[in-house]
């Protein structure tokens, strides 16, 4: 995140609950970009669409790059800069000559810009979670900062900041101030300012003006009040991941001029190495060499998008294998929701069914009422044929055909592609599919697929989706409810809240309750859906207690639905419904709730979840992950849960943390991750995320009570080996090692591994130490091994402390880092956790202390005690001295009396 001392405000949450499938893979980190004879080619920017038009806006975007390009290539010694660059207009703004869009969407850019303020308030930030060296998710402006000139004072020119958010983005570097611990004690008891390099000068202010360092100091805390203000005329050069504001700055931090002793995220997240390190080792680095000669780089060429009409064909297979499992009728009772509730108003929308061949249901038919969603559910295949063989290509190549009527080309539309075929021929259309410009969405149905089906959908930006034959799997109508248009405006897509389905005994009852917010509630839709028999007895309650029946529900007998539409804004709070089988056979009844946001002046919570693969292999894991925000803020303190589904086995419940351990790279920030390794058998494996929160727990950003569900897509596949299985998951590296200095004794912090990853508890802790960075970094077995005997590991996720001498440690020899000497007395400490079967952990980060006090200095820490000390001499020897002058004074007095008495006497 781009630093500038401004906070906005917090609000609230009351009363939600999300529920979300994952998106199948990281294909939008790095979406698009590729580096090319050092130009970076396919960076998109969007804009959302609730920012409101202004040409200004685009040309600052472009004069920001501009300018950013020319920084970074002399930044990283004329390696890299940026071609070309692609801006997606929002469909909101007027037409004006922009290009077509192809498979660019919002929610694939690089770099997007929204009207909604964060904790910072205009701060630009970095959506960063996969650690040292790992690609982030997108940069985030708001249009605010892109236009307000007055912005530059405090951040610097915008072409900087580009650079600054580029290198977290790209190359997975952080942060090298700390709003939190702008000071820090360094190693020779001095106090010194959280920055990088040490180089950047300024002043201590302390509340009346400039001060001495030591001001800054009360009973070992550092004073409220005191800042540090930089000169603004420096002659430091780096580093532009600290204040690339200054007009010195033009270079990252390189292991010369990095501060490794300062508390920032970059030294915790990277084992105190460089901003360079970090960039000089990314694949970028690895492939592409520094340019010849002194000329600079073309400035980089824009190209301006805009979504035109909105193009859906559902392409559907008819396949004699849609009979199976009752395929069919869960594939109609899912198109039926979608088209009738789902796709937006003003969308064009086909139907294709294919078998060997293609055959066009519906040609392109634009929803403006509900009597044309009616008419495109009435032309949904309704039989499947007796033919086996299925044609893939031939259904796209159709569905193609009907787009193509619209505007001549299928630039921009969406396929939604649902098969259960095993098609060997698929990869056939591919280059045609490519050169289309529609995004492919695909919908797997059952074991069978063939496996490359997913490769319509990589290639082309969509999203995929496994649907196992389950009776009481309600994951096809979850598929098509998550499929939108992906233009980036949550305020007009449906937010799922509910879904959830039961194979139901005879005279059995489904019971459960809805929480809605007052964020959500505008279409908010019921739809239970049944496989035999007739419709279940179905009852609703509101929050005020009003009752819907099962005469309230539009019921379609063909297709087993019954839809209830709340009118206007559906009530806050809980909302009951009851399912009673009256049959006197099984029932599998499911039940699917979604809704709209509720005013475009408070943004929904929602969940964006994915995995970093969608494909692995024994006994790699998988991380998930999910990203639970209100706008752009996070949301803390939820219970997110990933239900893992395989083709023919029980669901896996696994719980996610944001407790910045583990899977989790950063504590607090929105993001709750977890490894998955208990792949059972081969195949696929369909992911799902609830989030809930108990309304007596409060959040630092917002929290989120109650209940909500929505759906995202994805699944992954995995080639498990014959069992038994050895033990081959170590625990999990330790991500949050810190160490603080408590009189003579090291107190060490972090949050424990577990026994396989981040699951169970690990056997024995393997501490070692070193006063050598190089050395633990480069030579950990040989470091210095602390005594951890009595140290028991805890349960994965618990808090960890353990305390210990470094006096037993540190007196032998150990060679010092180049240009240290003895009085830094700097320890470096790292950790890695062992398993009982003696697999290891990966090295932790490295923590650092300053241990013994200099001999011929008084630490600062107890220079007050020393003052007050000396003031309190200095007070006792003037009484002393007082109390000499004043018994002196009396005795000469009382001497004089005596001889005045005296001598009167004798003059009697």
């Amino acid at each position: 995140m781009t630093h500038r001392d401004n906070v906005g405000p917090l609000g609230s949450l009351k009363f939600v609950t999300l529920l979300v499938a994952l998106i199948p893979e990281f294909l939008f980190l790095g979406a698009g970009v590729q580096l090319q004879d050092n130009g970076y080619d396919g960076l998109l920017v969007a804009i959302n669409p609730q920012v409101s038009e202004d040409q200004n806006l685009i040309a600052n975007i472009k004069e920001m790059i501009t300018e950013a390009s020319f920084y970074l290539f002399n930044a990283t010694k004329r390696r890299v800069f940026f071609r070309n660059i692609k801006i997606l207009i929002p469909a909101t703004w007027k037409a004006n000559n922009y290009s077509k869009v192809k498979q660019e969407l919002y929610e694939k850019a690089n770099v997007i810009v929204t009207d909604w303020y964060g904790v910072h308030g205009d701060d630009p930030y970095t959506l960063q979670y996969r650690g040292c060296g790992k690609e982030g998710k997108y940069i985030h402006f708001t249009s605010n900062f892109l236009v307000n000139d007055d912005l530059t004072a405090g951040y610097g020119p915008r072409g900087r900041v580009f650079v600054h958010e580029w290198a977290h983005l790209r190359w997975g570097v952080f942060d090298e101030y700390n709003d939190e611990k702008p000071f820090y004690i360094n190693g020779q008891n001095q106090i010194k300012v959280t920055r990088c390099s040490s180089d950047i000068t300024g002043i201590f202010v302390c509340e009346k003006g400039p001060c001495p360092q030591e001001n800054c100091i009360i009973s070992k805390l550092f004073k409220e009040g005191c800042m540090f203000i930089y000169n603004s005329t420096q002659n430091a050069t780096a580093s532009i991941m600290f204040m690339q504001s200054l007009s010195s700055v033009v270079e990252f931090c390189t292991a010369h001029t990095h501060n490794q002793e300062a508390p920032n995220l970059q030294n915790q997240m990277c084992s105190l190495r460089s901003a360079w390190d970090v960039i000089a080792d990314s694949a970028d680095f690895n492939h592409s060499c520094a340019m010849n000669g002194t000329e600079f780089p073309p400035p980089p060429v824009f190209s301006l998008i805009q979504a035109g009409d909105k193009v859906v064909c559902l392409v559907l297979d008819v396949s004699s294998k849609m009979a199976e499992a009752d395929r069919l009728l869960r594939l109609q009772q899912a198109a039926e929701f979608y088209l009738m509730q789902i796709v937006e108003i003003h969308t064009f929308v086909g139907i294709i069914s294919f078998n060997s061949k293609g055959e066009i249901r519906a040609q392109l038919h634009q929803i403006n009422s509900d009597d044309d969603r009616k008419l495109l559910v009435s032309h949904l295949p309704m039989t499947v044929s007796a033919e086996a063989e299925t044609s893939i290509c031939s259904g796209l190549k159709k569905g193609f055909e009907v787009v193509e009527k619209l505007n001549g080309k299928a630039y921009g539309s969406v396929m939604i592609l649902v098969t259960s075929g095993n098609d060997e021929h698929v990869g056939n259309c591919l280059l045609t599919v490519l050169s289309s410009g529609s995004t492919i969405h695909s919908i797997a149905l059952g074991s069978s697929v063939v496996e490359n089906l997913e490769e319509l959908s990589h290639h082309t930006g969509g999203l995929k989706f496994f649907v196992p034959d389950k009776s009481n799997s309600n994951s096809m109508t979850d598929a098509f409810s998550r499929i939108s248009s992906g233009t980036g405006d949550i305020f007009q897509q449906r937010i799922q809240l509910e879904s959830t389905g039961e194979n139901l005994k005879p005279h059995h009852q489904l019971k459960n309750t809805v929480t809605l917010d007052n964020s959500v509630g505008n279409d908010t839709t019921f739809l239970v859906t049944w496989q035999t028999s007739g419709p279940p007895e179905i009852a609703l309650f509101d929050p005020n207690g009003r009752k819907y029946y099962a005469n309230n529900f539009t019921t379609n007998p063909a297709l087993q639905t019954a839809r209830l539409c709340i009118p206007g804004t559906a009530k806050p709070g809980l909302w009951t419904y009851t399912l009673n089988n009256t049959h006197h056979s099984l029932q599998a009844l499911k039940v699917t709730v979604t809704s709209r946001a509720s005013s475009s002046a408070m943004p929904p919570a929602t969940v964006e979840a994915f995995v970093e693969r969608d494909s692995t292999h024994f006994p790699q894991p998988v991380m998930i992950y999910a990203n639970v925000r209100k706008g752009i803020y996070p949301i803390l303190n939820a219970t997110v849960t990933a239900t893992i589904e395989p083709e023919a086995a029980d669901p896996i419940a696994l719980d996610l943390f944001d407790n910045g351990a583990g899977a989790d790279i950063i504590k607090n920030d929105g993001i709750y991750s977890r490894y998955f390794f208990s792949f059972a058998v081969n195949g696929r494996y369909s992911l799902k995320v609830h989030v809930s929160h108990s309304p007596s727990i409060s959040g630092l950003a917002y929290s989120i009570p109650g209940s909500r569900a929505m759906y995202v897509p994805g699944y992954i596949a995995n080639g498990v080996p014959a069992g038994p299985h050895p033990d081959v998951f170590p625990p999990c590296k330790i991500t949050d090692l810190h160490a603080v200095k408590v009189e003579e004794e090291v107190t060490l912090f972090w949050t424990a591994p577990g026994e396989d990853y981040d699951q169970g508890h690990a056997n024995s802790y393997e501490i070692r130490i070193s006063k050598s960075l190089q050395n633990i970094q480069d030579d950990f077995n040989n470091a210095i091994l602390v005594n951890t005997s009595k140290l028991n590991p805890q349960q994965a996720g618990t808090k960890e402390v353990f305390t210990f001498s470094p006096k037993l440690f540190t007196n032998g020899p150990d060679h010092q880092p180049d240009g240290e000497t003895q009085e830094s007395h700097r320890i470096y400490v790292a950790i890695r956790a062992i398993d009982r079967n003696s697999l290891k952990s990966a090295v932790s980060n490295i923590a650092q202390a300053s241990l013994f006090i200099p001999p011929n200095s008084a630490p600062i820490l107890v220079r007050d005690n020393l003052i007050l000390k000396g003031v309190l001499t200095a007070v006792g020897l003037i009484g002393i001295i007082c109390l000499t002058i004043v018994v002196t004074h009396c005795i000469l007095n009382r001497k004089k009396r005596a001889d005045k008495k005296k001598n009167g006497t004798k003059l009697i």
